[in-house]
Order: C-alpha cells, then sequence, then structure tokens
C-alpha cells in the first residue's frame, strides 16, 4: 500500500501537467464552415470541385464532391490537403519550386504534392489541418481553398 501511494505522489504531477496542456484543434463545425465557403465560391464561378478538409494527422474530416466532378478529384484533393498539412505550407510553394531550376528534386519528397489547391490551416500558431481542392485549374482550386479558409478568418 505504501508502494501505491508513493507511485501515485510520483505520477500526480504529470498527470496534472498533462491535462493543463491543450492544443487547438480543427473540429467539424469549423470544417463544415470552411466546406460551405469553398463551395459557395466555387458555385459562384461556375467551377464544380472536390473539397476535402483533413485534421492534423491528415485524416479525413469532410469530403464533399460536387455534381459532374471527376472522381480522380477524390484522391487528388487528399493528397493536396495531405501535403498542406504534412508540410505546414501551401502547396503552391511546391508548385513553384518544381518551376525553378533542379524543382524536379521536389517530387521525390514523400507525401509532396506540386498543384495549387492545397493549404495548410493554423490556429494560435498550431498547424491544426488543411483543405484541398481539385477539379478546375490549379490556380482555380487555389483561388476555393483560400475563399474556405477566409471564411475562418485566415
Amino acid at each position: 500500500m505504501k508502494n501505491l501511494l508513493f507511485t501515485f505522489a510520483l505520477l500526480l504531477p504529470i498527470l496534472s501537467f498533462s491535462q493543463n496542456q491543450t492544443k487547438p484543434f480543427l473540429n467539424l463545425e469549423d470544417a463544415l464552415k470552411i466546406t460551405e465557403a469553398a463551395q459557395a465560391k466555387a458555385q459562384s464561378e461556375g467551377w464544380n470541385v472536390v473539397i476535402v478538409i483533413l485534421d492534423d494527422g491528415g485524416n479525413l474530416i469532410s469530403l464533399r464532391r460536387m455534381d459532374g466532378v471527376q472522381i480522380g478529384s477524390i484522391e487528388v484533393a487528399q493528397a493536396k490537403a495531405k501535403s498542406a498539412v504534412y508540410f505546414k505550407r501551401p502547396t503552391k510553394v511546391f508548385e513553384d519550386l518544381m518551376k525553378a531550376e533542379g524543382g524536379s528534386r521536389i517530387a521525390t519528397l514523400p507525401n509532396a504534392v506540386g498543384v495549387e489547391g492545397g493549404l495548410p490551416i493554423f490556429k494560435d500558431g498550431f498547424c491544426i489541418g488543411a483543405i484541398g481542392i481539385s477539379g478546375v485549374t490549379s490556380a482555380q482550386d487555389g483561388i476555393i481553398a483560400a475563399a474556405g479558409l477566409a471564411s475562418i478568418g485566415q
């Protein structure tokens, strides 16, 4: 019994410390708000796309495929979002680097997608997820992704 109390006394500071540590996260409400704003932008331009929202681990929170979009865009949108969350930067960065001299090396990085349309989502300095868009040109995908993030003040 004495050993059990001693162990508990040692663990108590660790347990209380871990409970006080909070990291922001992307909830479903915000993911759907971003998705709705992205879809509204796409519809206003007459573009049909796939909209993907991932959490900070690259896990799917939301996927919306607008009518008429090729099914290949589902995986492309997911790959763009995954690249943005894994590297904490827009996929446009990789697209620009690939156009530069020696940029083909970017293609060797695992999960790096060199096509615009993926943006990380930040809150309080933490990357909490990403959006990926696919279905129209990469520049148009980027416009839609930016409109989605604007809905949450990014």
